[in-house]
């Protein structure tokens, strides 16, 4: 089921132009003062291009298709009593994304995802490609807390949803100020996760 769900969206997916990539990087080289022709540039464009493909393939996607290409979630594993404050957590997901604003390594990321199940349980496994693929954008990392609440909650169909995402920045770490270390902390509550007390209890077990 998932293996055909991907392949159906890898014959669909809007393609990275690697070709404009190669160009450009390229031309890059050439502004830096560099010779793209010496030896150890010669086959950079192309690996640079290969990269990108790959560390921004989420930009291939909407936040929708994302939700379609990962929605495998189970009915009938949990009877979840209506107004229940009972949870599922995932913490410590490593991933990386790349600052829209210098395209620099946002790095060390490691993210908190908590939802409160309805009728859906979305696999475990699949929060975390949900993850890294919200990632694999040019990205804020406010943006991505945000991108990952919203496809948990199309997926689940659950309103309750909660993000928290704590990395470091190498626009902070080796550029500008360079305060290597430097961390970043964001979160995003949506529906009862925004109440004192499960806001109180998501904290207390992300902390534990």
């Amino acid at each position: 089921m998932e293996i055909r769900k991907i392949t159906e969206f890898a014959k669909r997916e809007k393609k990275i132009d690697t070709a404009a990539i190669e160009k450009h990087i390229r031309g890059i080289l050439v502004a830096l003062g560099d010779d793209p022709g010496r030896e150890g540039l010669i086959d950079t464009p192309k690996r640079v291009a290969k990269m990108y493909e790959e560390v921004f393939e989420g930009m291939c996607y909407s936040n929708e298709e994302i939700a379609e290409m990962f929605d495998v979630t189970f009915e009938d594993d949990l009877d979840v009593e209506q107004g229940s404050n009972d949870f599922v957590l995932l913490k410590d997901i490593e991933i990386f994304s790349y600052c829209e604003h210098h395209l620099a390594l946002m790095y060390n990321m490691k993210v908190a995802v908590a939802y409160i199940p309805t009728e859906k349980v979305i696999g475990l496994s699949k929060i975390v490609r949900v993850a890294e693929m919200a990632g694999k954008r040019l990205q804020l990392q406010e943006r991505i807390g945000m991108d990952i609440a919203e496809i948990i909650g199309m997926i689940t169909e659950s309103e309750d949803v909660a993000v928290i995402i704590e990395g470091e920045h190498s626009c902070i770490s080796a550029r500008g100020i360079r305060k290597p270390g430097t961390k970043t902390l964001t979160t995003t509550l949506k529906g009862r996760f925004n109440e004192p007390e499960l806001m109180g209890k998501l904290m207390m077990m992300y902390r534990g």
